[in-house]
């Protein structure tokens, strides 16, 4: 066979052709990977619970009285001055009506109480006759004594007469007045509804114990109340605070003084607010899930201006992140970059294309981030969420770059 110049060229173009589609075939395609690079940012270290806002102060006006408050002079959302503006008026009960019974009873007692008058006045009529004899009686032997004829022992006599007479009378006057009193008793024992007036527009006017406004009230019509029943919750929405219920592991970590953040509490801007005050006891309480948690309420002020967060008023839902820890410059990765190597923990290294398994050693971690101490340095690019596919060694690719 003869080899022309033209033979060969096709030959050798064919031998290409056919090495190019073995290693087309044979080759390892690399994965497509999420790539970050690890840099030195700020981080924080929070414990996210939800929030709600209260007055940090609430007065609370009850009845002074069993009786019947009437509507409401006040509504909710009303601002109110201390001392001055009225936010409830109380008058006595009226009287109840009688069943037959002690209807009867109320009218014997009447009939006993109008007799033992008469008794009293009857006695005093005879006591004031007594004493008029005493007295006649003293006269008559205090003459006789300055004429010589009667002795002294019996003008001592005479005067002991007059004053136990004298006495008489003064008690017989003091039933009487106790006999009218147990009279007009039991003539009040009788009154009805329709004999209950109070003959004045009102007893009793409460006023606002502070400046505020109003948050709630009980029953805005008129009705029947005993006394200690609340009408009128009062507070000041200016002085907001925020409590939240932690797992009680976690309040530990934190102390009075700690920065928060509040969020979504409908504003455009989070919130400032600082812890001053843990609960010393904690509760068990059901989460929604079913499981019982241990759980601590969290008090914290709201370092925010009032301008700065209009609207915002008590009872409100809001969102805190407490920071338990923070750094202005931490070298950090992503927590879906990392993985367990045995006790360890570890990344997958990007360097030219290929994978290398690196273990890191971390300090911090955050809700998203970790905070990385050795192991890896500031620029390097590494794999985030992994898949099955990446092991050290093999060739992977930028998502972005397909």
């Amino acid at each position: 066979m003869v080899w022309t110049t033209r033979t060969i060229g096709l030959s050798l173009a064919g031998v290409a052709v056919l090495g190019g589609l073995a290693w087309v075939a044979f080759r390892e395609d690399p994965v497509p990977v999420d790539l970050i690079e690890v840099a030195a940012a700020p981080m924080q270290v929070t414990i996210d619970a939800d929030g709600r806002t209260r007055i940090r102060d609430l007065y609370e006006v009850a009845a002074p009285i069993a009786g019947t408050a009437l509507r409401a002079p006040v509504a909710v959302g009303d601002p109110v001055v201390a001392g001055e503006t009225v936010v409830a008026r109380v008058e006595p009960a009226t009287p109840t009506l009688l069943d037959a019974r002690s209807r009867a009873q109320a009218e014997a007692a009447v009939a006993e109480a109008e007799a033992a008058l008469a008794v009293a006045r009857s006695e005093l009529t005879r006591a004031e006759e007594e004493e008029s004899f005493a007295r006649l009686q003293f006269e008559r032997t205090q003459t006789l004594v300055e004429r010589g004829v009667s002795t002294v022992t019996q003008l001592e006599t005479a005067t002991q007469g007059l004053a136990v007479a004298e006495a008489t009378v003064a008690a017989a006057r003091s039933r009487i007045i106790m006999a009218e009193g147990t009279l007009d008793r039991a003539r009040a024992a009788l009154l009805g509804p329709e004999g209950g007036e109070n003959g004045g527009d009102c007893c009793v006017a409460l006023t606002a114990p502070a400046d505020g406004v109003v948050l709630s009230i009980a029953t805005i019509s008129e009705h029947p109340v005993q006394a200690g029943a609340p009408l009128v919750t009062l507070g000041d929405p200016a002085e907001l605070e925020i409590v939240a219920d932690l797992l009680s592991s976690d309040a530990v970590r934190i102390a009075p003084g700690t920065h928060a953040i509040v969020e979504r509490w409908g504003g455009p801007d989070p919130l400032e607010a600082v812890l001053t005050r843990i609960e010393p006891a904690a509760e068990t309480r059901v989460s929604a899930l079913g499981i019982e948690e241990q759980r601590v309420d969290v008090i914290f002020d709201i370092v925010t201006p009032v301008e700065a967060r209009p609207g915002l008023g008590h009872g409100f839902s809001v969102f805190l992140r407490v920071v338990e820890w923070e750094d202005e410059s931490v070298l950090q990765v992503p927590l879906g970059a990392l993985f367990r190597r045995g006790e360890g923990w570890a990344v997958f290294v990007v360097t030219d294309g290929v994978v290398e398994e690196r273990a890191v050693t971390l300090g911090q971690r955050g809700a998203r981030m970790a905070q990385v101490l050795e192991g890896l340095a500031a620029g390097e690019r590494i794999v985030t969420h992994p898949s099955d596919a990446v092991a050290d060694g093999v060739t992977v690719v930028d998502r972005r770059d397909l």
